[in-house]
């Protein structure tokens, strides 16, 4: 019995877990061991994805040109053994290029729906907001209700089913502004920096390394659809404290009563914290949501979901300082 004890106190931490996190945590070491082999740096992008796809949530991915979004979207998927498409999406994209149409079998007489390649399980949409109003609606069902509705029939989507999109800030031309709505949608906005000098020189060494060897084709699949489905159901069971909920309850309704914003965060954006901070806890290893875990995911569930007054956005103020604000004159709970 003293030895348990003695092991128990090196591992109080394994010891709390009321669930087996272990193949979880094992699975996500060698998502990210698969992705270094071709991306280098951009670690907070990468965790975030993960999360979202533990918390079956779609993500806006934004950066400049040539900061790997894409290729880190699409080096995910493969990380995943299950069905992937990349949509570019163009001001000329109509809604039944992504969605399919009815084409009239002459042999039945009778018209068929073929499927669009928005029915996948993994959706990499590049550049989404180049598509037009009609093209966004029809996205805009298939993210919100897991659907699409053609001809008076519901076509369920098959899980899991993610979303995950990049768009340029600096591009204006051709584009068109996500509706709010739509951004509500997005469990996440992922901002992408360039990365640091010390990373830019390994990105070099390792693009001359590679000389024609096809990197990507060494990604090797981790997770199964069924796997992904069963760890989305343990984040679920990962515990949080009610006055954790009362925290994540403050921050979001502070962002409605904030001099500085003119449009606050829904309770979707309460829900997708709780959500996001639950998946952070599990790939960290513990069963429970800490405070820590709540605000490393604030910033990315609520920036896309605030708007600031005229005034204080002409002064420079920016979303992610207003939430920031925030979470520092918030008590943090005990």
């Amino acid at each position: 019995m003293e030895e348990i004890s003695k092991e128990n106190a090196q591992n109080p931490l394994e010891f709390r877990n009321r669930i087996d996190l272990s193949e979880l945590q094992a699975s996500v070491t060698q998502i990210k061991s698969e992705l270094g082999k071709v991306i280098i740096g951009q670690q907070d992008m990468i965790q975030l994805l993960i999360i979202s796809i533990l918390a079956n949530g779609h993500s806006l991915i934004e950066g400049v040109p040539g900061v790997a979004k894409t290729v880190t979207a699409k080096l995910l998927a493969r990380t995943m053994s299950v069905d992937f498409n990349r949509i570019q999406f163009t001001p000329d994209l109509m809604p039944s290029d992504i969605l399919g149409t009815a084409i009239f079998n002459v042999k039945t007489s009778e018209f068929e729906f073929k499927k669009g390649p928005l029915f996948s399980n993994i959706i990499l949409i590049d550049e989404i907001n180049r598509a037009p109003a009609k093209t966004q609606a029809a996205l805009f069902e298939a993210m919100a209700e897991r659907q699409i509705t053609m001809d008076g029939t519901e076509h369920k989507m098959q899980a899991p089913f993610l979303v995950f999109a990049t768009q340029n800030p600096i591009e204006q031309e051709g584009t068109y502004r996500l509706p709010e709505a739509q951004l509500d949608r997005f469990l996440f906005k992922i901002k992408v920096n360039y990365p640091s000098l010390e990373e830019e020189i390994m990105i070099l060494e390792s693009k001359h390394q590679q000389k024609n060897k096809a990197v990507e084709e060494e990604i090797a699949p981790v997770l199964s659809a069924d796997q992904i489905s069963a760890y989305q159901d343990t984040i679920k069971e990962i515990i949080i404290e009610q006055n954790l909920m009362k925290y994540i309850a403050g921050i979001v309704n502070n962002t409605r009563i904030n001099a500085n914003l003119y449009l606050g965060a829904s309770p979707r954006a309460s829900i997708a914290i709780m959500d996001a901070s639950k998946a952070m806890a599990a790939i960290n290893g513990r069963d429970f949501v800490t405070p820590d875990d709540i605000k490393k995911v604030a910033i990315a569930v609520l920036g896309h979901r605030i708007i600031l007054t005229p005034e204080r956005e002409m002064e420079g103020l920016t979303p992610d300082k207003v939430i920031t604000q925030i979470i520092e004159t918030m008590e943090i709970p005990r």
